[in-house]
C-alpha cells in the first residue's frame, strides 16, 4: 500500500541520522510532508535535502528536545509551514554506555532530560494543536531495553525507556476523547552509526548471536512499524507497543537459538 500519509504534516526528531532518519525517508515515501528535527542542524538538512531530492517536502529545523523552548518552537514551525501538526514522531534519544559503580548524577540526569523528560516536552509541545484538530498520531521509539531486558551499562537508558511505557499508557488514557493515539516502537539491536561507532563489531557479533534471526535490524524495520501506528489503518489502538526485534526476546537462554 502506498500513499499511507498522503499529505500528513509530520515531525520526525532525531531524524538526522539513524533510526530517525529511516523513519523520515520512509514516511516521506508514504506522501507525508515531514519536519526534520534534530540536534545537529548539518545532519538534519542533510535528510531533509534527501528528502527533497525524492521529490517530499520537508524542511530542517534544529532541536534539543530537552528544552521547552526548542520543543515549543518546533511545533510552532511545522504550524507555520504546514499549517497542522499530523504526526508525531518522538525518536530522539541517547544511549551512552556507563556501568552504574562509575556513573555519576550528570550522567543519569543527561539521560533522562532527552530520553524521558524530551519525550514529554515534544508531546506536550504538539498535543494543542492536535486537540484543535481533532487528529494525531503520536509514535514514540521505545526499546526492548528496560520494559523487557536489561543491559549492563544502561541503566540509566532502561530507566527511561521502561519511563516512556509507563508515560504513554496515561496519555493514550488523557487524549483519547480528542481523537488522538499515542503508541510506541520497542526496537532490538538495530545498525546504525551510533552503534557501530559506539558498541563496536564485537558487541554486534555478540547481538547477532543471541537474535533468532540471526542478524541486526535496520532503520527501515523500526520505521515501518511506527509507519503502521501513524496511519489510519491503526487509528483503533493506542496506548500500545510493538516490539521489533527479529525475536531477540524470545529465546530462554542462548543456547536456544539455533
Amino acid at each position: 500500500m502506498a500513499d499511507r500519509l498522503k499529505g500528513k504534516a509530520t515531525i520526525v526528531t532525531g531524524a538526522g541520522k539513524g533510526i530517525g532518519r529511516g523513519i523520515a525517508q520512509v514516511f516521506a515515501a508514504e506522501g507525508a510532508k515531514v519536519l526534520v528535527a534534530d540536534i545537529d542542524q548539518r545532519a538534519a538538512q542533510e535528510t531533509a535535502e534527501d528528502l527533497g531530492r525524492s521529490g517530499a517536502e520537508a524542511v530542517a529545523v534544529r532541536v534539543d528536545v530537552s528544552k521547552a523552548a526548542d520543543a515549543e518552537a518546533m511545533a510552532r514551525a511545522a504550524i507555520e509551514r504546514f499549517g497542522r501538526i499530523d504526526v508525531l514522531c518522538q525518536n530522539a534519544g541517547i544511549y551512552p554506555e556507563v556501568r552504574i559503580a562509575e556513573m555519576t548524577e550528570a550522567d543519569w540526569d543527561h539521560v533522562h532530560a532527552i530520553n524521558l523528560k524530551g519525550t514529554f516536552l515534544t508531546v506536550k509541545a504538539c498535543l494543542p494543536q492536535m486537540v484543535q484538530q481533532g487528529y494525531g498520531r503520536i509514535v514514540i521509539t521505545s526499546s526492548i531495553t528496560g520494559p523487557r531486558v536489561g543491559n549492563p551499562g544502561l541503566a540509566h537508558y532502561a530507566a527511561t525507556k521502561a519511563g516512556v511505557n509507563g508515560f504513554i499508557r496515561t496519555a493514550a488514557i488523557e487524549f483519547a476523547k480528542q481523537g488522538i493515539t499515542i503508541n510506541a516502537v520497542e526496537p532490538g539491536n538495530i545498525m546504525t552509526p551510533g552503534m557501530e561507532g559506539q558498541l563496536g563489531a564485537d558487541y554486534i557479533r555478540a547481538q547477532e548471536q543471541s537474535i533468532p534471526m540471526g542478524k541486526l535490524g535496520e532503520p527501515e524495520d523500526v520505521a515501518y512499524a511506527m509507519l503502521f501506528l501513524a496511519s489510519d489503518e491503526a487509528k483503533y489502538i493506542t496506548g500500545q507497543t510493538i516490539v521489533v526485534d527479529g525475536g531477540q526476546i524470545l529465546p530462554e537462554s542462548r543456547f536456544a537459538v539455533g
